[in-house]
């Protein structure tokens, strides 16, 4: 009897383990499940580097999604509820935002991803959030092929498309410049994307291109490309490349006595291009972006205000467009009711005319952001400043 006993226990307990079983893989050919409008805390996570390379777009970002985050909690929350951010570092490589990603949407339930900076990364976490139907907001990426992955990925940042016809304008208009020379870095997929933009509309404008050469990231020695460029009499250097080349490059433009501005996208927007070119870039680089501390509007002072009081620096464009971004989102979810991003991404996709701190933002049909205006900033007295603002036209 004792033996019966303990056999009919085992058999129940089989039982009960395989009933669990069943039940547990019966969603396993649904959509991996996310946060939503059951949950208590509403989670956003955080895509960008906090080291490595391109860590000088990610901790910006963070700031400035955390000041906003703040602001909305002190406001009640998004709908009555809490906010939280949810940070880890993917220190700019593809294998690590992908697995952050998963994490994110899997285990820590978020209701929508903010970040990352930059496109290559962006088109990375954008595939999975798609997949997982998670809403994914970029807060810099600027190359193609980024909403058209689907439906639930956005950005918020000012498009090369739009922004270098503007630019090209300018050189060539207001500075006089007609011979361009053209530096692209080829492993960098954000200066591979952005010199073809730059070729095409010097050669529509009637503009000539006098050299085309190329670095690597990572390269120190930029001898070779400096002397080919002091020998090609161009008027101005296009570089499309970030920020450490650009310092390096027009430091040895200064050690041959080259006298020569360098322009370029929002990747030359990093705290280390004055750090590492010091006088050489002093009002000898300019770039364009989507946002300028120097003629702040209402909603932009207000920010500053606050930013320097908290973190006693000045905001870039990455603080300003996370923050963009997570408030962009708050509104969304508010005017859908709902924190699911199946329910509140329609909402997202109808935003027009929004006044951000970074400008001010319109989704086209395909999600695609219109903003205004261009902002061109160099380096003074080791600090970025604005140099001109430019209208954008679609």
């Amino acid at each position: 009897m004792k033996f019966q006993g303990k056999a009919k226990w085992v058999l129940l307990l089989c039982f009960v383990m395989m009933f669990s079983l069943l039940a547990g893989c019966g969603g396993s050919n649904d959509k991996t499940s996310s946060g939503g409008d059951d949950q208590e805390t509403i989670k956003l996570g955080f895509l960008g580097a906090l080291t490595g390379s391109v860590a000088n777009y990610g901790i910006p970002g963070k700031k400035g999604m955390e000041m906003a985050i703040d602001e909305l909690n002190d406001q009640g929350g998004i709908l009555g509820k809490k906010v939280e951010g949810v940070y880890e570092d993917n220190k700019g490589d593809n294998s690590e935002i992908a697995n952050i990603a998963m994490k994110y949407i899997t285990r820590d339930k978020v209701v929508a991803m903010v970040g990352d900076p930059c496109t290559g990364l962006t088109k990375t976490a954008a595939k999975i959030a798609q997949d997982n139907q998670m809403v994914i907001f970029s807060s810099g990426a600027t190359g193609d092929g980024v909403v058209e992955i689907g439906d639930y990925v956005f950005r918020n940042t000012l498009l090369d498309i739009y922004a270098v016809p503007a630019v090209v304008d300018w050189m060539m208009n207001d500075k006089g410049w007609k011979n361009f020379a053209v530096i692209t870095s080829l492993d960098n997929g954000y200066s591979t994307a952005l010199t073809p933009v730059f070729k095409q509309v010097i050669d529509e404008k009637g503009g000539k291109i006098v050299l085309e050469d190329s670095v690597n990231d990572g390269e120190t020695d930029f001898t070779a490309q400096v002397t080919k460029l002091k020998k090609a009499n161009a008027d101005v250097l296009v570089f499309t490349g970030y920020y450490t080349e650009a310092a390096l490059i027009l430091n040895e433009a200064q050690k041959k006595n080259l006298d020569i501005t360098l322009v370029g996208g929002d990747g030359l927007y990093g705290q280390d291009l004055a750090k590492l070119g010091k006088s050489a870039v002093e009002e000898k680089v300019i770039f364009y972006c989507g946002f300028s501390s120097d003629e702040p509007g209402a909603e932009t002072a207000k920010f500053l205000e606050n930013y320097r009081n908290r973190y006693k620096e000045d905001p870039d464009m990455f603080s300003a467009q996370y923050y963009d971004a997570v408030m962009i989102l708050a509104k969304a979810m508010i005017e859908a009711n709902s924190t699911d991003p199946k329910v509140y991404k329609d909402e997202l996709a109808q935003l027009k005319d929004y006044p951000g701190v970074s400008g001010n933002t319109t989704f086209r049909a395909d999600r695609e952001p219109i903003k205004s205006p261009v902002c061109l900033i160099t380096i003074r007295d080791g600090k970025f400043a604005l140099v001109d603002t430019l209208p954008v036209h679609e």
